[in-house]
């Protein structure tokens, strides 16, 4: 039997998110192969919880004493979204301390969880388009004139390392540009500016398995709101998800060679999870961002995509953990 750190929690306002990701996960590993221990991973605190008793991980080697047994683990199994699991702090830690884990290494973690530069770094993929866009920092000066004339209304301003849509306003018009910014800088001292593209949005995800990139079915994402922000994502009835998505056998093909080449340019591991969007007119593909500790929650889009492949849940959990042993 191996022993299963299950990292959940951590710094963000996605804190809940991944409780309810790490509880998924927990009930669909195989019992009869793993031991999993959750571990909530605080600012001051990291600890796993049993009968309301508390037990501190020792950093020094990862590993907790149980009521006088000590446990080492011998995988780590990431579900934090945003920092520190996403961003590759956790990642850095666990190979000093030499364990190995499910998510993309440090590099990846860290360059995938800052929009501009990985937008750099997926420039050039065949097929593959970005919307136009600018980076501000929080100490430079934001003209807001100079902004309207370089880009096109209506505009998408987010922060530039935020995840789950928080801080992100859609604006039409240069009087509702301070206030947007203002708002994305509350979370995160850079953000950016994107042109909006118009068109259906997607989100699909993709997982080395037996050694072998495997594309899962896209999930379209029909929402009530203006775009899908932070309570379109999760509240009940703001938006409607399509698992699989209606799109043709040639276009299915074509996003999956654009997202094999976004994973292996990125030097990606373990799963993750890329948004975009097919240009209404033209189906163009836009790239958006790529998610490298997506939500798994039992409604989330990949349990709801690995089901649509005809896939076990647990088969896919156990083959991430095997995979990266």
């Amino acid at each position: 039997m191996k022993n299963i750190a299950l990292l959940a929690g951590g710094f963000t306002g996605e804190y809940e998110v991944s409780l309810n990701s790490a509880q998924n996960i927990a009930a669909n590993l195989d019992k009869n192969k793993y031991n999993v221990y959750t571990i909530l991973v605080n600012r001051d605190r990291w600890f796993y919880e049993d009968d309301s008793e508390r037990f501190d991980v020792d950093k020094n080697d990862f590993s907790i004493t149980v009521r006088g047994e000590k446990i080492k683990f011998d995988f780590a199994f990431i579900t934090i979204h945003g920092t520190p699991g996403e961003d590759g702090k956790m990642q850095g830690y666990l190979d000093l301390v030499n364990v190995p884990y499910n998510t993309c290494d440090v590099t990846t973690s860290a360059i995938s969880m800052n929009k501009a530069y990985t937008k750099t770094i997926v420039h050039g993929i065949h097929g593959l388009n970005t919307a136009k866009s600018l980076r501000l920092f929080r100490n430079d000066g934001h003209d807001v004139v100079n902004i309207a004339a370089a880009l096109k209304f209506p505009l998408f301003i987010k922060p530039n390392n935020g995840g789950s849509s928080v801080g992100m306003s859609k604006v039409y018009t240069v009087g509702e540009l301070p206030e947007a910014i203002a708002k994305a800088f509350h979370e995160d001292d850079q953000i950016l500016i994107e042109e909006f593209i118009k068109g259906r949005e997607f989100s699909r995800g993709i997982a080395r398995l037996h050694g072998k990139i495997t594309v899962l079915p896209a999930t379209e994402i029909i929402t009530k709101k203006d775009f899908f922000d932070y309570e379109a994502k999760y509240s009940d009835g703001e938006t409607k998800e399509i698992t699989p998505a209606d799109l043709s056998p040639e276009k299915n093909a074509q996003i999956a060679e654009i997202l094999t080449e976004v994973y292996l340019r990125l030097n990606c591991k373990g799963m993750a999870r890329i948004d975009f969007i097919l240009l209404d007119d033209t189906l163009d593909f836009y790239f958006i961002e790529i998610n490298t500790t997506p939500g798994q929650s039992s409604a989330s889009l990949i349990p709801q995509q690995v089901r649509a492949a005809g896939m076990s849940v647990p088969d896919f959990y156990g083959e991430l953990i095997e995979s990266n042993m």
